[in-house]
């Protein structure tokens, strides 16, 4: 079915795109729907404002400021309210057909993300197409832990009974980052004892055939 999808996918799109857009030709035609806190002279004055040297910040929908931090022709970072951020990267699919992967990030207080898919003209598409095994709270702790420390560690997590993540988009590579953010509201005795469990680095997903998978 997702080799399905996909195919259907990039055939409609290629009898209607006709080329590669850009992010910022991204960004400026998102949907309001999709955009509302950003209005459509907000997306366009921050692409026009980088253009010419300057600092891509506005003033939103709701009178506050926003602001795109980076942009390059296949990626976007805008800090969007001081407790949301939005992240943006075309991946291929074939040819000159990408999807869209975006990442919206809330610090409410613990950052949390949530991985979305589109096509290029802004149409859904099932994340569970590009992205189908999301890491568990479980894959962040160290596997090299003795009876004590195990015992140990699961005292621990029953204080850490909801799970967040972090996503981050990169830069520069095709790849997709998870930071496990649930001690954060932990208290810090708690939250120094619970992070010398944990990974020393972030699970990296690599785009690779058409969709992430894990790379360790």
């Amino acid at each position: 079915m997702k080799h399905i999808l996909i195919t259907l996918f990039c055939c409609s799109l290629s009898f209607t795109t006709l080329h590669a857009q850009t992010m910022k030709e991204l960004f400026v035609s998102m949907p309001d729907t999709l955009s509302l806190i950003l209005t459509p002279v907000n997306r366009a004055d921050c692409v026009d404002f980088l253009a010419s040297g300057m600092r891509a910040q506005v003033t939103n929908r709701f009178n506050n400021p926003s602001e795109v931090t980076n942009l390059t022709d296949n990626y976007l970072r805008a800090q969007i309210t001081e407790s949301s951020v939005w992240e943006m990267r075309t991946l291929p699919v074939k040819d000159s057909v990408s999807v869209i992967c975006f990442v919206k990030t809330v610090k409410a207080p613990v950052e949390d993300s949530h991985i979305l898919f589109y096509t290029q003209d802004w149409q859904p598409l099932p994340t569970n197409d590009f992205l189908s095994a999301l890491p568990t709270a479980d894959d962040f702790f160290r596997t090299d832990l003795n009876e004590s420390q195990t015992d140990s560690l699961n005292e621990l997590r029953e204080q850490a009974y909801i799970t967040f993540i972090k996503a981050s988009l990169s830069p520069t590579e095709d790849t997709l980052s998870f930071t496990y953010t649930t001690p954060e509201y932990m208290n810090r005795e708690e939250r120094d004892k619970i992070n010398a469990y944990l990974r020393k680095t972030p699970i990296t997903y690599i785009w690779k055939d058409k969709h992430f998978i894990r790379k360790d």
